[in-house]
């Protein structure tokens, strides 16, 4: 839901946080602090307290921040990886169906592509033969994969454009 009111006691509230496949199987699930929501854009970010080893992102060490860009009416969402002395590590960006956020649970569907964004706005397009085996698995509608394919375009225009949320203006 787009119109989810923020108060300042809100801001710092503890949020789930739940990526599912599309056929509905939770694919991952962790807790995040509610930034802010602004229109269709839900900003959440959390701290990594364990080492982890991701396939496409090496390992992230503990005090590693994610600040994750979210939105109800766009295919796609942002996170914006940090290194615990403050430095971009780098962004991840999933090719998604909107987001959907009741005030404490924040939602989305995972359509498998993936954009690794290194902090000088190189990019490398992820887990596309993953879309590819999905699309047909799964039956993704014809307009699903034209959505997929026109968010990972969008996405890929905005990192080329260094517009919101990439470079200077991902912190707001």
């Amino acid at each position: 839901m787009a119109g989810v009111a923020i108060d300042e006691e809100s801001a710092g509230r503890t949020v789930f946080v739940e990526s599912r496949k599309y056929d509905g199987r939770v694919h991952r699930s962790w807790n995040a602090h509610l930034l802010r929501v602004e229109g269709a854009l839900i900003v959440v970010e959390g701290t990594f307290e364990e080492e982890i080893v991701h396939p496409n992102l090496g390992v992230i060490e503990p005090g590693t921040s994610s600040r994750e860009f979210y939105w109800t009416d766009r295919w796609y969402s942002v996170f914006r990886f940090q290194r615990p002395a403050g430095e971009l590590r780098n962004y991840y960006c999933n090719v998604n169906e909107p987001a959907r956020f009741d005030g404490r649970t924040l939602r989305f569907v995972d359509l498998d592509i993936d954009l690794l964004v290194a902090p000088d706005m190189t990019y490398t397009v992820l887990d596309e033969d993953e879309f590819a085996e999905h699309a047909v698995r799964f039956k993704y509608p014809p307009e699903t994969r034209e959505r997929a394919r026109a968010a990972l375009a969008e996405l890929i225009d905005l990192v080329t454009r260094r517009q919101f949320p990439f470079g200077a203006g991902a912190k707001r």
